[in-house]
């Protein structure tokens, strides 16, 4: 069961689109998903249909001590999500005063860690003690990258973000390389920052770039995935091709190196167009 995370301190990279057209597509396929909002934003917690100014316990709760991750969970989607809210940014005052702060998020996984074949972490646009705590929790990291000049500008903070935390709290920490995001095909810039992502940062780019589309800023207005909203753009096809280029859990290794990678479903095989639900409270008590 991988924790994966997807990190980037640049605001505004769609790692919060990325985390739900990734986990939407795993359901699809049967995959038991989590899906846990590491920012005081709340963006995947609202993307996903769940009004944050509605909710009395948070991951904030969880990662203070006040509640079990059992208490804030909900279904959307055919996912689970670990809601936050804005009090999730009182968390990283909370504990920075608190021995082992960079595990509490680790610690509180382990509760349902084997619940589900997948956890998702979205987190902050901060390298802040949040982002810490997503980076320790996980197996792997996949960086959301904006294929523009002042996104890849950041990338070198963020690597060594990475390997201070492999240095200290968690050794076995992969970085599976990035997903390129907001591509614009009429212009050379996106072609030129991917490059420049493999040849300076030795970096593998995931599956092929995501195209820009005002279907995906439509989706959270209308509590849908991009996957019900509009599953025919490009873009909706091309997260399908990352999810299943990702989608390791299960496979074989030979010689320690990943297998092949089968082909990614299209739509046609995937049930990414049902009709949308209404999210449903799943805690207190244990994942049935």
């Amino acid at each position: 069961m991988p924790v994966i995370a997807l990190a980037n301190q640049k605001g505004g990279v769609a790692k919060t689109t990325t985390t739900i057209s990734l986990g939407a597509a795993w359901a699809a396929q049967g995959d038991r998903v989590l899906l846990v909002d590491c920012d005081p934003q709340a963006a995947l917690t609202y993307s996903m249909g769940i009004d944050p100014e509605d909710l009395e316990v948070s991951l904030h709760d969880v990662l203070v001590g006040r509640s079990a991750i059992t208490d804030v969970l909900w279904e959307a989607h055919g996912c689970h999500v670990a809601a936050a809210t804005i009090d999730l940014a009182g968390s990283e005052a909370f504990l920075l005063t608190k021995t082992g702060r960079e595990f509490a998020l680790a610690r509180a996984l382990r509760a349902v860690e084997d619940a589900y074949d997948v956890i998702v972490l979205d987190c902050p646009p901060s390298l802040g003690i949040l982002t810490i705590n997503a980076l320790t929790a996980a197996d792997e990291v996949v960086i959301p990258l904006q294929c523009e000049t002042l996104s890849l500008r950041g990338m070198s903070h963020l690597l060594e973000t990475i390997e201070d935390v492999r240095s200290f709290t968690n050794p076995h920490l992969r970085l599976r390389g990035v997903v390129a995001t907001m591509f614009d095909s009429r212009t050379n810039l996106g072609r030129e920052i991917l490059a420049n992502v493999s040849d300076q940062f030795g970096l593998d780019v995931i599956g092929p770039p995501i195209r820009k589309s005002v279907r995906f800023a439509e989706a959270p207005a209308a509590g849908e995935t991009i996957f019900q909203r509009a599953p025919k753009v490009p873009g909706a096809e091309a997260y399908l091709e990352v999810a299943a280029r990702l989608r390791t859990w299960g496979e074989p290794e030979e010689d320690g190196v990943d297998a092949a990678v089968p082909p990614p479903p299209s739509s046609v095989d995937l049930d990414l167009t049902g009709a949308v639900t209404e999210p449903a409270p799943i805690g207190p008590g244990p994942r049935p």
